[in-house]
């Protein structure tokens, strides 16, 4: 349904042991938008992205992606967890980058991108191959199709694990701090390329540093802090005049 958001957290809340990381979020993002998560370490972010896919079991609450229940099905007013192939299924829609790049370091450029549709969606090789290669000249590495993860700088890393989250189609792509991991003068060509999948109305959630990014590309930016959403907005309403004092003081201390 185009009208229904594409995710829809619902008082989530996530604890380990009797540490309680998030504390009843709620919020929406729509089709097409791109959400920036913004805070500082420990607020509860990655986490609540790996809620979004399903890699953490929420403690209370629900979350849906695209209408449809994450991670558990409801019958008589009661929910049950999805047995591990229910939920990887869902996970096939939810593309996901990571901080590091985890690409398979025995693979190249182009299979690290073609396993997971070969394998998981059963696609012919040919037919996976060229859209592979589509995909890897979309992120600006045509040319580094049969090199190796090793012999690809960090953010050419980045940009396969991209390529590689896209060739399952995914309806939405969550990112935990993409740039975290590169050296500085990387980071731009990665942003790039994020800045080119929301020109093409591809659904982000982004846990981000880089405020010139969140300020120049998202449609929203989210602050959180201790587990819980202190502000929330336009980003370059949020960045220039903050409401809150926590949100205040940390983006006294990044921007």
């Amino acid at each position: 349904m185009p009208d229904t958001p594409m995710v829809v957290a619902d008082r989530v809340s996530k604890s380990f042991g009797s540490n309680e990381v998030l504390k009843s979020i709620s919020l929406e993002v729509k089709r097409g938008e791109v959400m920036c998560l913004v805070g500082p370490s420990g607020s509860g972010k990655s986490t609540f992205l790996r809620c979004i896919n399903h890699l953490e079991v929420v403690s209370s609450g629900r979350l849906s992606v695209d209408g449809e229940l994450i991670g558990y099905r409801e019958a008589n007013h009661r929910l049950y967890e999805m047995r591990p192939k229910e939920a990887a299924r869902q996970r096939r829609d939810i593309g996901m980058v990571f901080q590091r790049f985890n690409l398979f370091p025995h693979m190249t450029a182009l299979q690290n991108v073609m396993e997971a549709p070969i394998r998981v969606k059963g696609l012919s090789k040919a037919g996976v191959e060229a859209n592979a290669r589509v995909l890897l000249a979309r992120v600006g590495l045509a040319e580094r199709a049969d090199y190796y993860p090793a012999h690809l700088s960090g953010g050419q890393q980045q940009r396969v694990a991209i390529a590689r989250a896209l060739a399952m189609e995914p309806k939405l792509m969550l990112f935990d701090e993409p740039t975290s991991a590169l050296d500085p003068e990387l980071v731009g060509e990665v942003l790039d390329v994020m800045q080119g999948l929301a020109r093409d109305g591809m659904t982000m959630i982004v846990v981000t540093h880089e405020m010139g990014f969140a300020r120049e590309v998202a449609d929203s930016l989210v602050f959180m802090d201790g587990g819980v959403v202190v502000e929330s907005g336009v980003p370059t309403e949020v960045l220039a005049n903050p409401q809150h004092h926590r949100t205040q003081a940390f983006l006294s201390k990044v921007l």
